[in-house]
């Protein structure tokens, strides 16, 4: 022993880093390897992570899922009304929203500003003081899109009589659909609670005038590819969930000539073309229906740890995971880190909010930032942050989208297929850029910025794939 003390001690320091920093003050070198129990240090969830960690049957259900993830074409083919192709969606009194399910009287105010909006549109509701009645007694039903393979921005509201995008997958003999509504661009919209006469007249002329229009339009054109689109966009400076501006313009320049094919009347093309392009975001709900397609490949792979759905209700953050089906497991909202608009803080904020999560989910939107520095201007951070998030998010995913590269990381392509054992094991986030919404219905959006996925999440996700496997063996 006294000769060990004799010698030049080195030091490895495991976990904090204060123990390190006395050791390098009393003059001894020390090396430092940051580390921290799994799971928060819960035992279980440790112990059912070191059981599923390097499993030959869940390494082999995960390269089955990102394969099928892989292996999906969206394309956008159709505009329809969504009571009549959502899936077991009738023209009932039934609503959709976005993020995992919630009771009414635990939904924030834009959720419910905008269900309260959708009613009165609908026509089942005289005002929205009967409309709020009606969805409180259970008169009018509410459900989250992906329930019914769709999805929507913020409150995410769908209802019957609303138009909706149709994409599918043109690789599967299913032709397997998704969906999403309409995006009403900025200010006072649906989609942040705002229910006014105005708001109603705008999707009045999105049903009357706009969808009919790009229906005519769709026709002309045939099938539209959106992964070539999205691949674009990323060399031009999207990451197509918080930035849009340069997909928006392909679509429009691949529309433009069609709408004007069609035999809707020179005053209406002139309103069809002037709002889109009055609208950068006008891209985004085709983003996530063809992220939301791509994913719905890779759901119902027994063993699989892939995560498949990332939303948000404004109250509670939910994901879905390959091996347990259409269960959701949810955790409260993270708080968002961002840059608020003048007159606004964080006092004023809902929590996190909509299902355009998916974007991330499939390996774009904030895990795709590098390819999009100036969206910092917006979310906050520097461009140097916006690619560390890109790389970091290499760490928690099962492998990459070679279809989507981005050029700041030499054209490496996105990391894609969150590993629910890989955010557990190793404790890091799947990170998300988001607009932020006035936690009061109306207001709207007051800032953007950037947060993480609740670690909680995924540990129950673990938890119940480990159970459901025991209660099979």
């Amino acid at each position: 022993m006294t000769r060990l003390f004799d010698q030049k001690i080195s030091v490895l320091n495991i976990g904090l880093q204060s123990f390190a920093d006395n050791i390098a003050t009393a003059g001894a070198p020390v090396s430092s390897i940051m580390w921290q129990p799994p799971a928060e240090g819960q035992i279980e969830a440790g112990l059912v992570l070191a059981r599923l960690l390097n499993d030959p049957e869940v390494i082999k259900a995960n390269e089955i899922a990102m394969e099928r993830y892989l292996g999906v074409e969206p394309v956008l083919v159709d505009v329809q009304r969504a009571g009549d192709v959502l899936p077991d969606f009738r023209a009932d009194k039934r609503l959709l929203h976005s993020g995992p399910p919630i009771a009414w009287q635990d939904m924030c105010g834009p959720v419910k500003g905008a269900l309260m909006g959708a009613a009165v549109y609908e026509g089942w509701a005289k005002n929205v003081e009967d409309a709020s009645r009606m969805l409180e007694s259970g008169e009018i039903q509410f459900s989250p899109c992906h329930s019914y393979n769709a999805v929507g921005p913020m409150a995410g509201i769908i209802s019957p009589s609303m138009p909706v995008w149709v994409v599918e997958d043109a690789n599967s003999e299913a032709r397997h659909r998704t969906f999403s509504n309409f995006n009403e661009g900025l200010g006072k919209v649906l989609r942040f609670g705002a229910n006014s006469t105005e708001v109603l007249d705008r999707l009045r002329w999105i049903e009357q005038e706009l969808a009919p229009t790009l229906q005519k339009t769709l026709q002309v054109t045939g099938p539209i590819e959106l992964k070539p689109i999205m691949a674009q966009a990323l060399h031009m400076g999207d990451e197509v969930h918080n930035r849009n501006a340069a997909a928006t313009g392909i679509l429009i320049k691949k529309l433009a000539p069609s709408i004007l094919k069609t035999d809707a009347s020179t005053d209406v093309q002139e309103r069809v073309l002037s709002f889109l392009a009055s609208n950068d975001h006008f891209f985004l709900n085709l983003s996530m229906a063809a992220c939301k397609n791509m994913l719905d490949a890779a759901a119902g792979v027994p063993n699989s740890t892939m995560v498949t759905v990332m939303a948000r209700n404004g109250v509670n953050f939910g994901i879905r995971m390959s091996g347990t089906g259409d269960q959701w497991f949810q955790a409260p909202a993270n708080p968002v880190d961002g840059l608020f608009f003048p007159g606004y803080g964080v006092e004023d904020a809902a929590a996190d909010l909509g299902d355009s999560a998916i974007t991330e989910t499939a390996g774009v939107g904030g895990f795709a930032m590098a390819s999009s520095p100036a969206i910092v201007k917006f979310v906050g951070g520097t461009p140097q942050d916006a690619t560390n998030n890109s790389r970091r998010m290499q760490s928690i995913t099962l492998g990459t989208n070679p279809a989507f590269t981005l050029p700041p990381l030499n054209f490496a392509p996105t990391a894609a297929g969150i590993d629910a054992i890989k955010v557990v094991d190793r404790g890091v986030l799947p990170i998300i850029n988001t607009g932020i919404a006035h936690k009061e219905a109306g207001v709207g959006q007051i800032g953007a910025g950037i947060t993480t996925a609740p670690l909680q999440c995924f540990v129950e996700a673990l938890l119940t794939l480990w159970a459901k496997r025991k209660g099979n063996s």
